[in-house]
């Protein structure tokens, strides 16, 4: 299974458009962790599961998203309701009383990824506005590849190239 995470992309459809042509093809999901600034009707959500970030003014977004793909169980959010800024405690919470294996958030415009307790947990950074440690990359997004020995994250920037230095491997 094949997971495409991005976030934090503020109004920036055109990379969002450009992502999904870039995997136009290929047995991928796309997630988008929350502040996007579009509407929940614009095309690019035909492709594409979003939720709602504190940026995202029409109401129109769910705050959070189970989803089971492949036996998995993927629990997506924006991270502000949870104060992702100030910890991941109350987000790890959430994911174990869903059963999830995945935790997807964004918020921060930081990149992030570890597991926790069996638990993979991912921010995919912010594609159009990053902030922190990776921030001269210029925006970020994850490809998470999950089998059944290992959770595998790969980092891209906004050109589609693999960032080498941010390639993580979990095993299960």
């Amino acid at each position: 299974m094949r997971l495409v995470v991005v976030s934090d992309s503020h109004g920036d459809r055109d990379i969002l458009v450009a992502l999904q042509a870039h995997y136009q093809g290929q047995d991928v999901t796309f997630l988008h962790c929350g502040d996007s600034e579009l509407r929940q009707d614009d095309a690019v959500f035909e492709q594409m599961t979003g939720v709602e970030g504190n940026m995202d003014w029409h109401d129109q977004f769910p705050d959070k998203v189970m989803l089971s793909i492949e036996q998995q169980r993927i629990l997506m959010t924006h991270g502000h309701l949870y104060g992702v800024n100030f910890g991941l405690t109350n987000l790890l919470l959430a994911g174990q009383a869903e059963d999830a294996n995945l935790i997807f958030y964004g918020h921060t415009h930081q990149l992030a990824c570890a597991t926790h307790e069996g638990i993979l947990m991912l921010n995919p950074g912010s594609i159009s506005q990053p902030r922190g440690q990776f921030q001269k990359i210029g925006g970020t997004y994850a490809v998470v590849d999950v089998s059944e020995q290992a959770y595998e994250v790969q980092y891209y920037n906004r050109d589609f190239e693999a960032v080498e230095r941010l390639k993580f491997k979990f095993n299960r």
